[in-house]
């Protein structure tokens, strides 16, 4: 039997791996081990890891990386507590093969820990751009200790090759996180008794990150998005509070004093996987610069106001806006996507990161994919 190590460090890793994790632990040649780390053991942001249990997984492993600042030092010196806690952790586990998805810092120590250990890596989302964070060069050093490659588009596998990854290894499986998106969604009635809070006749999800590469300007950035949601009338929003990088802890304070003078919104550590896709059914806008917003909101045919550069370079289906930190491109933005034009578009809108197969494909490959001399890596050049 197999076992297969899943590493989760947020919410938002956990929310796309939830449906492969459940399909590994139905497989009677596999077995499924899960560590769990970073922002998900955080009071700050949640305790979300409690969702995993709720949801009926088994926590194998729990290492506590991250450190109360979240300045750049401190993600730094979490980064090398968590390597030399996920070494430990592997010891116990001594798993066949390892998961890791996404580009954040916890996951680079998670995938370098594997990668000395000499444990089969399989890295789920490799190949995209986000120019404004420094997850790109994150995500890529990933890329590099990996010794599988689970992609969402034939873009992103062509970039895997052009990193120099074997095009062998390297499989367009889609995305993932859409895998399972709509069952068992939450009612608005059951939403809105979820949330404690009643929706409105126009309604904006709103989550916004760091750029962690322009980090002087966060406390400015935040404050010109909020003075542009203060102008709406009739409009209710539901934010979530940003994750664990550099500045967040910014963002959140602004949010928090928001929340408190309007009446019209709402704050949250975290809506959970369930309640976030649930919440989708009944949002006009997705607003800010989470994954999310290019990824899964396309597939139910709303709207997205990608804001600054954290997704520059990303893929996106024709529902996303682009628009500057600036309040009146995005006032701008939120008219255009309330007229008839626009709202006729949306329902045309297809996914590009939508496949058929994922799910099934993946665990086949898991269930037999050869592991004999799988960890020697040759470099891969491109014919000029």
């Amino acid at each position: 039997m197999r076992k297969i190590c899943v590493f989760t460090g947020t919410r938002a890793d956990y929310g796309l791996l939830k449906p492969l994790m459940k399909a590994i632990q139905k497989e009677q040649n596999l077995k499924l081990q899960i560590l769990v780390s970073g922002s998900h053991l955080s009071s700050e942001f949640g305790n979300t890891y409690k969702e995993i249990k709720e949801d009926g997984f088994n926590i194998d492993e729990k290492i506590e990386n991250l450190l109360l600042s979240d300045s750049s030092t401190g993600i730094a010196k979490s980064t090398g507590l968590g390597i030399i806690g996920y070494a430990d952790s592997l010891d116990r586990l001594q798993p066949n093969i390892c998961i890791v998805l996404g580009d954040r810092f916890e996951a680079l120590a998670f995938a370098y820990t594997s990668f000395v250990k000499k444990i089969p890596l399989v890295h789920i989302s490799g190949g995209e751009i986000t120019e404004g964070a420094l997850d790109d060069s994150i995500r890529h050093s990933i890329t590099k200790f990996a010794h599988i490659h689970l992609v969402a588009t034939k873009e992103y596998k062509k970039r895997v090759i052009q990193l120099g990854e074997d095009p062998s290894r390297v499989y367009n499986v889609g995305e993932i996180g859409l895998i399972g998106m709509r069952d068992n969604l939450l009612s608005k009635q059951e939403f809105e008794k979820s949330i404690n809070f009643k929706l409105n006749k126009k309604n904006i999800l709103f989550t916004y990150h760091p750029e962690t590469l322009d980090t002087k300007n966060i406390k400015k950035n935040i404050k010109e998005i909020l003075s542009a949601l203060s102008k709406l009338e009739n409009t209710n929003i539901i934010f979530t509070k940003a994750n664990a990088d550099e500045g967040g802890k910014i963002i959140n304070k602004e949010l928090e004093k928001f929340v408190r003078n309007y009446k019209n919104s709402v704050l949250f550590d975290s809506l959970g996987r369930k309640r976030y896709l649930s919440a989708l059914q009944f949002m006009d806008i997705v607003m800010g610069n989470s994954s999310s917003g290019l990824v899964e909101v396309p597939s139910f045919k709303i709207a997205t106001i990608n804001i600054g550069d954290r997704q520059k370079g990303r893929i996106k289906a024709q529902s996303v806006i682009d628009v500057k930190v600036d309040k009146n491109e995005i006032l701008n933005a939120i008219n255009q996507i309330y007229t008839k034009e626009f709202q006729d578009k949306l329902k045309t809108i297809k996914n590009p990161y939508e496949k058929n197969d994922t799910l099934p494909f993946i665990i086949k490959l898991l269930k037999n994919i050869n592991l004999e001399k799988i960890i020697n890596k040759k470099f891969y050049d491109l014919k000029c």
